[in-house]
């Protein structure tokens, strides 16, 4: 990925915010690299080189800056003009798939050989995927250690370290001190505790429209596992039977505030990054809403809502579960049977918190479960056995690994799951940002309402052409509008 330097440089002598996260300035006088809006001394010229990601400073030797703090900036140049491919292999190195497997294995997940994943990482990021996993347990252990109090033994497995003693050596080589030296407090640390307790910010690039995330996710909130109030959002969850909760609301500069309980720490990144892709957090919605306010119809939806995001799942069996349960019937009709599907067949929590009492059921308590008795069709409730079914077939089914075109042939390869549910499937869960279920009856009122004329779903595909890449954020504003 090329950067002008001089377009660069001029963004970092204006600290125009703009650009944060977008590339990265090392200084070469120092070895020291920052974001755009770092408040030190802005240096010459001649002493920088900017690089698309905080991975690929980290690959050339420079160490995070401790003023500006780069693991705090928002989370955009990892994904700003990649490659599908590399886009994709970042959101599963994000999920842990680096944790447990090698780069072969990844390369063999998102359709491509091992070298040409990694001439892809070289050419869009500057770094290779390990570089890139490492990176990510370096800055999520820097932020750790900044906004928390825990002891540095448990940042270093909550950060992802396989060992203390490789944490402190890859503190001790960036930043030449151990990483207690980092925190500069002399207050005590404190053990997370038996839940594990921990708040963290979650941060984004603005504006964000957090009232329309909320309420699309307060009319969606199935009984039991999930609870939005005026400001905020908490469900449970569970990882390898352990269970525990998540709950984010607002907070300043920028940010979302993240509390979350639950006891392995060692699962705190994959929780981090499942609520970045529930709220939405690396989209650039400047970029977006300029593309899309080319349309007349959409540039007054836009400019009503210039901060709208599409909200994410946490979990993709979970989507699509629900996907199937809504299937021509009202969204607060498909909350209800959802929540009798929780109750029925969810695992109860084992310390209930508020309204939260169970976790999603697993595919396995659904495969082979009569859920017509839940009061359904039985083709819909066929349907819902089938995909439980090819989950447990197919632990991968739900994972951003392919293009769109084939995600929805292999979604659509399930038994009762047809366009609309695979696209719907491919909007929240893949994250695809061209997703568009154009057979969405909401979407066609909604268009037609705008223009004064009936819509067919062949007619708005059509007229979806021009919204591309971004046809899941035009969805997303059409769906706000009604």
């Amino acid at each position: 990925m090329d950067l002008d330097h001089n377009a660069c440089y001029r963004a970092v002598c204006a600290r125009d915010v703009r650009f944060d996260g977008r590339f990265f300035t090392a200084v070469k006088t120092t070895g020291i690299y920052c974001r755009p809006v770092c408040p030190a001394r802005t240096p010459q010229s001649a002493n920088v080189v900017f690089y698309p990601t905080a991975a690929a400073a980290q690959a050339a030797g420079f160490r995070p800056c401790l003023r500006c703090r780069p693991e705090t900036a928002p989370d955009l140049g990892a994904w700003r003009g990649t490659s599908d491919t590399v886009a994709r292999a970042l959101v599963m190195i994000e999920l842990g798939a680096l944790d447990d497997a090698d780069v072969a294995a990844l390369a063999g997940r998102v359709g491509v050989g091992e070298r040409q994943l990694r001439r892809l990482f070289r050419q869009h990021l500057g770094a290779s995927p390990v570089a890139v996993a490492q990176t990510r347990r370096v800055l999520l252990a820097k932020q750790l250690i900044h906004e928390t109090r825990l002891p540095m033994a448990e940042i270093a497995f909550a950060a992802g370290f396989g060992s203390i003693r490789r944490f402190n050596e890859t503190f001790l080589a960036l930043f030449a001190c151990p990483p207690g030296d980092l925190r500069g407090s002399g207050k005590a640390d404190v053990s997370a505790g038996p839940h594990g307790e921990i708040e963290l910010l979650l941060r984004y690039h603005p504006p964000y429209d957090w009232p329309a995330m909320l309420e699309f996710l307060r009319r969606r909130a199935i009984p039991g596992i999930e609870l939005v109030t005026a400001d905020r959002y908490v469900r449970s969850v569970q990882f390898d039977g352990v269970q525990g909760t998540v709950a984010v609301q607002a907070a300043s500069g920028d940010a979302l505030r993240a509390t979350l309980r639950f006891p392995k720490l060692s699962v705190l990144p994959v929780i981090i990054a499942r609520l970045r892709r529930v709220f939405d957090l690396a989209t650039d919605p400047i970029i977006i809403a300029g593309h899309l306010a080319k349309d007349p119809v959409l540039a007054a939806l836009v400019q009503a809502r210039p901060g709208l995001r599409v909200p994410g799942a946490w979990d993709g069996f979970e989507l699509a579960i629900r996907a199937v349960l809504g299937q021509q019937i009202t969204v607060a009709a498909a909350v209800r049977l959802a929540g009798r599907l929780v109750a029925m067949y969810g695992q109860p929590m084992t310390q209930p918190e508020g309204g939260l009492t169970h976790v999603f059921p697993e595919p396995e308590a659904l495969a082979a479960a009569d859920l017509a008795s839940l009061g359904m069709p039985r083709s819909r409730a066929a349907a819902l056995s089938a995909v439980a079914a090819a989950a447990m077939a197919d632990t991968h089914l739900f994972d951003a690994s392919r293009g769109l075109d084939e995600a929805v042939q292999r979604l659509r390869l399930i038994r009762g799951v047809g366009e609309w549910t695979a696209q719907y499937i491919a909007l929240r869960q893949l994250r695809e940002p061209d997703a568009f279920p154009a057979a969405d009856v909401v979407l066609l009122h909604a268009m037609a309402r705008q223009e004064g004329r009936d819509y067919s779903s062949s007619e708005i595909l059509q007229r979806a052409q021009a919204w591309r890449p971004w046809r899941a954020y035009a969805a997303q504003h059409l769906w706000a509008s009604a």
